[in-house]
């Protein structure tokens, strides 16, 4: 949906919104510019350090913490995205409140994420099996919401995703 398209319907259905759902609307062109300033001003320090890193001719990919590094840095972007696409969604009105799905999609990235910069000579083996814990009962109910969803009318889907909509 465009940025003029997506205006322009908020402007048409502000006089049809009661007061509360103009404030939610408010909060949520707020937090959506924030979160866009954030991931520029990370997408600016990952560029940068990387260009540095390049200059300087350190870019090594086979020094792990250094990749590491880099790799935290695309993944913190994924998550600050996705988090904002959720929030823009639910602005816009394609969704009615912010999906359980997309919270769970955001916290597996976050976890995948944690894994992927783990320390494994300074992590203790209880802190390995809590997040391997997590990440299978994220996963699981991902799982079975996806199933619940896969199994819904056609009409019932279409009324889910709409039920936002003025």
């Amino acid at each position: 949906m465009g940025w003029q398209r997506t205006w322009q319907e908020l402007r048409s259905n502000w006089r049809l919104m009661t007061l509360y759902e103009r404030f939610e609307q408010v909060v949520a062109v707020v937090l959506v510019v924030a979160i866009a300033a954030v991931v520029l001003v990370a997408l600016w320090n990952l560029m940068s350090h990387i260009l540095r890193l390049v200059v300087s001719a350190n870019l090594n990919p086979q020094n792990h913490k250094l990749f590491l590094r880099v790799f935290s840095g695309n993944m913190t972007l994924l998550i600050a995205m996705e988090f904002k696409h959720s929030i823009l969604r639910w602005a816009v009105r394609e969704e009615s409140i912010i999906q359980v799905k997309t919270v769970l999609v955001i916290a597996i990235l976050a976890l995948a994420r944690k894994f992927i910069i783990l320390d494994t000579e300074v992590v203790s083996a209880p802190h390995l099996f809590g997040l391997s814990v997590a990440v299978l009962a994220l996963g699981g109910v991902y799982w079975l919401m996806r199933e619940r969803d896969d199994h819904l009318p056609a009409s019932d889907k279409k009324a889910r995703r709409g039920a936002g909509r003025y």
